[in-house]
């Protein structure tokens, strides 16, 4: 790949990272993308009789996206990615105005498995949605230092660097965000206010905001091989996704991509990869061209699913935490993420899948096994997998400090992941 190439697809991706503060902002971004390349939106509520070739239908923080091939017959089997739209984090409570001992306070909820540390001290921005007092909803993007959770001093904490940072998540995750000067905090009335551009419209009835670190995705090193950015987990992976769909203009297959919310959380929401509207959105593309159910089950048996979630990395300061034979490293490619206990849905042959597409595309790739004593996380690949009844490979571009608010991978590596996925589509 030539520099320039390089190069412009890391601007792209630099881009999206800094415009997906939260799911619904990361789906935006990627509906952006899918615009300009001639894709069409398809809504839940109409009838799917004039369905677009290339279009994509959005539900709160989760999209799905199709390109459908020259063969409009009803069971084509269907070549699908999937990857997720939320990250660990901190979101804003119901009744966030809090006044203690001098300080303006946001009450917030810890949402995922977080690396609480990582949020302290950093200067915090704060995104979302938000529902206006008309029933109409507004992205937000506070895109500047408003709110910050303070670390104690290590003269208050002598012992901090040898016994370890301990913090309660209801006492000491709670950030500031000004004085206690007489004036009652009323948050609800400034999200509305920057919501709607500083125009008078009363008080934000409901939102589903989180905070983030303003600081932007950058690369770094003197050979500019890392990336560090805010929820690396797992919106490399839903770049990537889009990417690779815009790319298969010519598919032999129903080419998709799903990017669902909640994965952090468990996946067990309307927008989550245990609920129903992937495969929903496949019944109806099949119908809507003619087919039945019977069409349906039988393009199903024919098709495949990549779950795209970031894999971890050997870390230099901690190699005794990974198996050495299946520890990925940063640059390396992207990892095929097995376990034997299923908490990864590859097999034997969606690994073979995977990596004759790495080798189409001429990119590395590794593999990802965690150590027998200590147990790895999931992703939505189990999931889509055990609800559609299709063959299924977990994959992931490997990284460090994952589910911090600040992450680091390789920089080649999501340029790896994009090429593999859009060589699987052409499969």
């Amino acid at each position: 790949m030539g520099d320039d190439r390089r190069d412009h697809l890391l601007d792209d991706l630099l881009a999206h990272l800094d415009a997906s503060p939260s799911p619904h902002h990361s789906v935006a971004s990627c509906v952006g993308r899918l615009r300009t390349a001639a894709f069409e939106p398809v809504h839940e509520r109409d009838a799917w009789s004039d369905l677009p070739t290339a279009g994509y239908l959005v539900r709160g923080g989760a999209m799905v996206a199709w390109r459908l091939p020259a063969d409009d017959a009803p069971d084509v089997p269907m070549r699908i990615v999937g990857a997720h739209t939320d990250s660990p984090g901190l979101h804003v409570k119901p009744r966030p105005d809090l006044a203690r001992h001098g300080w303006r306070q946001l009450a917030v909820e810890v949402y995922g498995g977080v690396l609480a540390n990582s949020w302290l001290d950093r200067d915090l921005g704060i995104a979302g949605r938000v529902v206006l007092a008309d029933g109409t909803d507004r992205l937000v993007d506070v895109r500047e230092p408003v709110a910050r959770v303070p670390q104690l001093a290590v003269h208050l904490d002598r012992n901090v660097n040898e016994s370890g940072l301990v913090l309660d998540r209801q006492q000491h995750l709670t950030p500031v965000w000004g004085l206690d000067v007489g004036v009652p905090g009323d948050f609800a009335t400034w999200i509305a206010d920057r919501a709607c551009g500083g125009s008078a419209v009363g008080a934000a009835k409901w939102w589903e905001l989180c905070l983030y670190d303003v600081q932007p995705a950058a690369l770094l090193g003197a050979d500019r091989s890392l990336l560090a950015s805010g929820r690396l987990d797992n919106q490399l992976s839903c770049w990537a996704a889009t990417k690779a769909l815009i790319d298969a203009d010519d598919p032999t297959h129903v080419t998709m991509i799903v990017l669902n919310d909640h994965e952090e959380v468990g996946s067990a929401s309307e927008t989550g990869a245990s609920g129903p509207l992937l495969e929903r959105v496949l019944e109806r593309l099949v119908t809507a061209r003619g087919g039945s159910r019977d069409h349906l089950l039988r393009a199903l048996a024919g098709s495949t699913c990549i779950s795209a979630d970031n894999a971890h990395a050997v870390h230099p300061n901690y190699p005794e935490r990974h198996d050495h034979d299946h520890a990925p490293r940063v640059g390396g490619g992207p990892a095929i993420k097995l376990n034997a206990n299923q908490r990864y849905a590859t097999s034997a042959d969606t690994a073979t899948l995977f990596q004759t597409a790495c080798e189409i595309a001429g990119v590395p790739w590794q593999v990802f096994v965690s150590r027998n004593n200590m147990p790895c996380g999931s992703t939505i690949g189990p999931l889509t997998a055990t609800r559609l009844g299709i063959a299924t490979a977990d994959v992931g571009v490997p990284q460090l400090s994952m589910h911090s608010a600040r992450e680091l991978s390789g920089s080649g590596d999501p340029l790896h992941l994009a090429h593999a996925l859009g060589a699987y589509f052409g499969m």
